[in-house]
């Protein structure tokens, strides 16, 4: 973690790094210790003995708060209730009184893309922009992108710890890519052969079912009954032994897709491959995008309603803010151009028959999501961190096709597409009984001063806006979609709840301070009022001050 970094960024929360237990862990296991700063014996950690008093409780459930004592000891929350009034309450080792804050579950950020290096510069393993949200558990591995080697990756977390818990999924284009690189064909029998074994080997390692990106190359490249074949296979791995793993989509068009099927045919193409897999659906940070769907989120909803009403579990997570955020050639390079690779792609860019097509297509692709001054670089480097595209084409002196081609042929930035959602659809897909929360954010590069805020704000911000603002839902409805409904969805049975006998994945929160800070031009910004995080029973935040501890763990299929 680039401790500087955060210090230099304007928020209230103190950042505390306990450098002797953490000094490897953050620097990277091919990193040391400088000479003169070895580390001190890691101090044993002690369990966590704990009774807060005076919470007001939204256990998660969706029901009324309720005032109640909850006690913690080590890794699991054994009393709810009346700790006066009970004989049944443990004399713990610490009290600390709420006088009313809100004590929830720990949230969970159903689509995450918290960077985890654990060789080099291991900046997302603290997870701080997530814990400052109250966030204890992130799924990963969506969009299709995953490791593929799932058992390799949890040993790493588990030696070098993380800030939180982590859930993945295995990626189809991860799979895909590994056997056929990025080749715009259906598979032969032999690589189809392949793909199943790796997807077997990934719901082996502990994957909660497949994941796919169809907007994105190379799942782009491949027709659903691909996708269905590996969505058996993953089926073949029940979690808790008997319901059927998910299948998490970013479908193939939101609304802003190139040249593909139409928004309301790749809803339906989506449930359908969850059905024929044998696996349950959930959309990824679901919403209708661009212009000429304002106004019409509902449309995408009822085809999930009328899937539901069939006996389908299908459902969706979504995130608050207006702009999305991918790569530079996701949203400029049309996916026949893509095919191949990389090097292909520039060597199209050679010719100039095929470099006046693209000159065309990458302005209807730009005009579809509001034109080039609607795409602003998140990407670190200053010649474009925090500029339109159309102000890095002028200072090129390019037209903006032009421009793209050349920004493309060196690297891919990360970029945002801003007011690509309506703020209408948004809050009409919030009351949706079956929505959840995701940030969908990725952990920012040292060095970017312009990134999208999502990563910083998103659950703050949703009860802000949807909650405290407008009424559209009430608070205990927003916390079950952050926790409850999340944790059903996954079947994690001892999660997302405040219960005796669930593990102690907490939250508590100020509400009359809970509030996102972190804006498009002022990013860097925590959000603030969550007085304590406990991830798997040990404090993350306590007293608002993070502790420095990396307490989470891979969560493998249960």
């Amino acid at each position: 973690m680039n401790v500087e970094r955060v210090e230099s960024m304007p928020t209230a929360i103190l950042l505390r790094w306990r450098i002797s237990a953490t000094c490897l862990a953050l620097a990277g296991a091919a990193a040391a210790c400088a000479p003169g700063d070895a580390p001190e014996p890691e101090a044993e950690i002690v369990p966590t003995s704990v009774l807060f008093t005076g919470a007001t409780v939204l256990d998660g459930s969706g029901e009324p708060a309720f005032t109640a004592d909850v006690a913690v000891e080590g890794e699991t929350i054994v009393f709810v209730g009346d700790a006066a009034e009970s004989e049944a309450a443990p004399a713990t080792r610490d009290t600390i009184a709420l006088d009313g804050l809100l004590l929830t579950p720990g949230f969970i950020d159903m689509h995450s893309h918290i960077t985890l290096i654990t060789v080099g510069e291991a900046y997302g393993l603290p997870a701080i922009e997530f814990l400052t949200q109250g966030i204890t558990t992130g799924v990963i591995g969506v969009d299709g992108s995953s490791s593929t080697d799932l058992a390799t990756l949890y040993a790493d977390l588990q030696e070098s710890g993380v800030g939180k818990n982590i859930i993945s999924y295995i990626g189809h284009g991860s799979v895909r890519e590994t056997v056929m690189g990025m080749d715009d064909r259906a598979p032969t029998g032999d690589e189809l052969d392949e793909m199943k074994a790796l997807v077997r080997k990934g719901m082996e390692d502990g994957a909660f079912g497949l994941s796919t990106g169809l907007f994105y190359t190379p799942g782009y490249y491949a027709e659903a009954d691909e996708v269905i074949e590996l969505g058996r296979v993953a089926a073949e791995y029940p979690l808790r032994g008997e319901h059927a793993p998910v299948y998490d989509t970013h479908d193939r068009n939101l609304g802003a897709s190139y040249q593909e099927i139409s928004y309301h045919d790749s809803i339906r193409e989506a449930i359908r491959i969850g059905a024929e897999s044998g696996l349950r659906t959930i959309f990824s940070h679901f919403n209708a995008q661009g212009a000429a769907l304002y106004g019409r989120a509902s449309e995408g909803a009822a085809i999930i309603d009328s899937a539901r009403a069939e006996g389908l579990e299908v459902a969706a997570a979504q995130h608050v803010h207006t702009s999305t955020m991918s790569s530079l050639r996701a949203y400029t390079i049309p996916r026949w151009a893509q095919a191949g690779g990389p090097e292909q792609m520039v060597r199209r860019f050679q010719n100039p028959d095929t470099a006046r097509v693209l000159d065309v297509q990458t302005m209807e692709m730009l005009e579809i999501r509001g034109g080039a001054e609607k795409i602003v670089f998140a990407d670190a480097r200053p010649e474009f961190n925090g500029k339109t595209l159309a102000d890095v084409a002028a200072d090129r002196g390019l037209p903006v096709p032009e421009a793209v081609r050349e920004i493309m042929s060196e690297s891919n930035p990360w970029v945002m597409n801003r007011d690509l959602y309506d703020v209408e659809n948004t809050r009409y897909l919030a009351t949706m009984p079956w929505m959840m929360t995701c940030t969908d954010g990725v952990t920012p590069t040292p060095g970017a001063e312009i990134v999208h805020p999502r990563v910083y704000a998103t659950f703050p911000k949703k009860i802000n806006d949807f909650v405290n603002r407008d009424g559209a839902i009430g608070l205990p409805f927003a916390i079950r979609g952050m926790t409850g409904l999340a944790a059903d969805f996954l079947r994690l049975d001892d999660r997302g709840y405040i219960r005796e006998g669930m593990i102690a994945d907490i939250a508590v929160i100020d509400p009359d301070r809970y509030t996102d800070h972190a804006t498009y031009d002022d990013p860097h910004q925590f959000s603030e009022g969550v007085v304590h995080v406990l991830v798997n029973g040990r404090f993350a935040i306590r007293g608002e001050e993070v502790t420095g501890e990396l307490a989470g763990r891979p969560l493998r299929r249960p």
